[in-house]
């Protein structure tokens, strides 16, 4: 064989390894392309979901929590998109996930810790356990966790506050955070929004009454509780502050409710009048303890703006509607009781 052909031979064998090279090369990139940039997640009814990944959470947990709230196309090629671009630290958090999103965007994004934020609202909450409830289904907090340091004296003290008055500090409203706030986050937040929401002009109002914002919280609570109408909720406040500046027993039923623990109770007797509890208002002068439940926007500003009346009994309307016929004297208030007990007879509304 000549040189000539030898050479020839061994040109063609070249040829092929750069051809056979070059293919190989070319699926290499375009398997790399693939997995960083076809799309991975499907979603049902092509709609947004939120990955949540908790504290101490692991990469198989990842994996596990993606495959739960979003259909992944193609594990395998999360994984080693993932090993590529180096996602070893888990960062907890809520993370978007959108339909036809691709590795590349979803492990950038859980790598740099880009949360999205929950919008957290809460309103017409009684009891302690209802806002910790309520509060751990939209966060990563659990609810034993916020309930705790609800009743934790301790803890309270740094924010003057006792386990009879740490739901004053919540104010209800829709408040944008992030899902991984934990319990003592949580605090910190609600006392920013708090401090924000008693603004200088409410302290002194609150001061003009004079009652401390606390005191306030706890009046609006009781005035809440009494009526759903927001248009006589100041009616029902100035009447409970003419009582507290005559030194008058409040006398206020939904405190007897709360002492009992039954919200439900539509006629009270004299067991329940006669229950010791710091919060029966019947036995008592003065406010209770702390609130008997979450005291809105609306229920605290009715106090601050409470009408200015004669009034110092009521009693709910006959017609049963949530309203209150008013008096100034003992004998218009047991007129307008007869009415209300003889509403109550006719329904068979004995308890």
């Amino acid at each position: 064989m000549t040189k000539a052909s030898l050479t020839s031979i061994k040109n063609k064998k070249t040829g092929k390894i750069i051809l056979i090279g070059g293919i190989v090369i070319s699926v290499c990139v375009l398997y790399f392309v693939y997995i960083l940039f076809a799309p991975n997640i499907s979603l049902d009814g092509n709609k947004k979901a939120y990955l949540c990944i908790p504290d101490s959470s692991s990469f198989d947990d990842v994996v596990a929590l993606l495959n739960e709230q979003a259909k992944v196309t193609n594990t395998g090629a999360f994984k080693q998109v993932s090993g590529l671009l180096k996602y070893k630290k888990i960062r907890p958090g809520r993370y978007e996930l959108r339909p036809g999103m691709n590795n590349f965007q979803l492990v950038r994004t859980l790598r740099s810790g880009r949360q999205t934020p929950v919008k957290l609202t809460f309103n017409n909450i009684r009891t302690k356990e209802q806002l910790a409830g309520r509060l751990s289904t939209q966060l990563m907090a659990d609810s034993a966790s916020i309930l705790a340091l609800m009743n934790d004296s301790a803890f309270l003290s740094a924010y003057n506050l006792t386990p009879n008055t740490s739901i004053a500090l919540f104010i209800p409203d829709t408040y944008e955070v992030f899902w991984d706030l934990d319990a003592k986050e949580v605090f910190e937040r609600m006392k920013k929004e708090h401090d924000a929401f008693w603004t200088d002009e409410r302290k002194a109002k609150a001061d003009s009454i004079p009652l401390t914002p606390l005191e306030v919280s706890t009046l609006a609570s009781i005035v809440e509780e009494e009526t759903n109408g927001k248009a006589e909720r100041p009616m029902v406040a100035g009447l409970y502050i003419n009582r507290l500046k005559k030194d008058m027993p409040l006398q206020a039923d939904p405190t007897l409710k709360f002492a009992v623990g039954d919200f439900g109770i539509k006629r009270l007797t004299i067991e329940h009048i006669l229950k010791i509890s710091p919060y029966n208002t019947y036995r008592n002068h003065g406010l209770p303890p702390g609130p008997i439940r979450v005291a809105s926007p609306n229920g605290i500003d009715a106090v601050l703006n409470y009408k200015k009346h004669d009034y110092i009994f009521m009693c709910a309307k006959e017609t049963l509607n949530g309203e209150h016929n008013f008096a100034v004297n003992y004998a218009e208030h047991q007129a307008n009781a007869r009415k209300y007990q003889k509403a109550l007879d006719a329904r068979k509304i004995f308890k």
